[in-house]
C-alpha cells in the first residue's frame, strides 16, 4: 500500500497512526499500541473496529454496477466530479503547497469515480472506503494511486484530522461530522444525489423506488451544521438502453433489494427497445464551516 496513503490512516480503535507491520510487507497495518489490521489478498485493508453493521452491496450488485459504469453510461458524473475536484485541490495547494493531495471516496463502490478524479488530478492519492467486500476487491485495483479500506462510514473514519483535500460522496450515506473532521479547511466535500426525475421512465414501468422529492433539503439538513453549500448544478443525459442494460442498471441499485426478480424480468422484456432513460443528478460542492 502506498506510503503516502498509509501515513494518513489512523487506528479505528485508538486513533493512533498506522504503519506497515514489518518492513517490506503490506499484509497488515499496526499502530503503536499494537492493534493490527489485515490487508486482504485482494488488496484492501480491514479497518473495522468491530463487526460491520451490514454486508453492503452484494457481489451480484457490484458486478452489475461495474458492467454498467464500464459502458460509460454515467461518465457525465465522472467528468463533473473530476472538474470539481480539480478546482478543490487547487484551493488546497494554494493554502498548503507542501501537502500531498488526498481524495477520500466515502461509499466508493467499485472505485470508478475515485479513479476518474485521480486521473484528472495527476499527482493525488486516493482512498476508497466501503463496507462491501466485493466492492472493495474492485476498488483496490481501480487506480495505481488508490487504496481501499473496509470501514463503516457511519462511525469514526480511520483517517487523520484535516488531511483530505476532497471527500467524494456519490449516491452514498453522509456522515457530516466525520467528513468535516477529515477535510482540510480549504478542502471540499462533493456530493452526488439523484434529481427527482432520475431514471423516471423506469420507476413506473418497473415499480422501482422513487427519488425522495425532498432529497436536496434532506442532504442540506444532514450537512448544514458542518458545511456550507458553495455551488450546485444538475447534470443530465438521455440513455438509449437495451433490455439487458436496463436489467443491469436496476440490479446495481437499491431497487435490487426490493423487486421480485421474475416479475421484474417480465416487465423489462415488455419494454420497447431502445429504452429511453433519463440520467439526472445534482452535484453540490460544500465547504467546511
Amino acid at each position: 500500500m502506498d506510503a503516502r496513503i498509509v501515513g494518513r490512516l489512523r487506528c479505528p480503535v485508538c486513533a493512533e497512526p498506522l504503519a506497515e507491520a514489518a518492513a517490506g510487507t503490506a499484509r497488515a497495518l499496526r499502530c503503536p499500541r499494537r492493534h493490527s489490521f489485515d490487508v486482504a489478498r485482494q488488496g484492501y485493508v480491514n479497518l473495522l473496529a468491530g463487526r460491520a453493521p451490514h454486508a453492503g452491496d452484494t457481489a451480484e450488485m457490484v458486478a452489475a454496477r461495474a458492467d454498467f459504469l464500464a459502458a460509460g453510461h454515467y461518465d457525465l458524473i465522472s467528468s463533473a466530479l473530476a472538474a470539481a475536484a480539480t478546482d478543490a485541490v487547487e484551493r488546497v495547494r494554494a493554502a498548503r503547497p507542501e501537502a500531498y493531495p488526498l481524495v477520500v471516496d466515502a461509499g466508493a463502490g467499485t472505485g470508478r469515480y475515485l479513479a476518474a478524479v485521480l486521473a484528472a488530478l495527476g499527482d493525488a492519492v486516493g482512498l476508497a472506503l466501503d463496507v462491501s467486500k466485493p466492492a472493495l476487491r474492485r476498488a483496490a485495483r481501480a487506480h495505481p494511486r488508490a487504496a481501499a479500506a473496509l470501514a463503516d462510514t457511519w462511525q469514526r473514519l480511520p483517517l487523520a484530522d484535516a488531511d483530505a483535500a476532497v471527500v467524494l460522496n456519490v449516491f452514498a450515506p453522509r456522515n457530516g461530522a466525520e467528513f468535516h473532521r477529515i477535510l482540510a479547511p480549504e478542502g471540499a466535500l462533493l456530493t452526488v444525489t439523484p434529481a427527482t426525475d432520475h431514471l423516471a421512465e423506469l420507476v413506473g414501468a418497473l415499480g422501482l423506488l422513487r427519488v425522495d422529492p425532498d432529497k436536496a433539503d434532506r442532504v442540506a439538513e444532514s450537512l448544514g451544521g458542518h458545511f456550507a453549500e458553495a455551488t450546485a448544478a444538475e447534470h443530465r443525459r438521455e440513455l438509449a438502453l437495451t433490455g439487458a442494460e436496463v436489467a443491469t442498471l436496476v440490479g446495481m441499485g437499491p431497487s435490487a433489494w426490493h423487486t421480485d426478480p421474475a416479475g421484474l424480468a417480465a416487465r423489462i422484456t415488455a419494454l420497447p427497445e431502445p429504452v429511453r432513460v433519463t440520467v439526472a443528478v445534482r452535484l453540490a460542492v460544500w465547504r467546511p464551516r
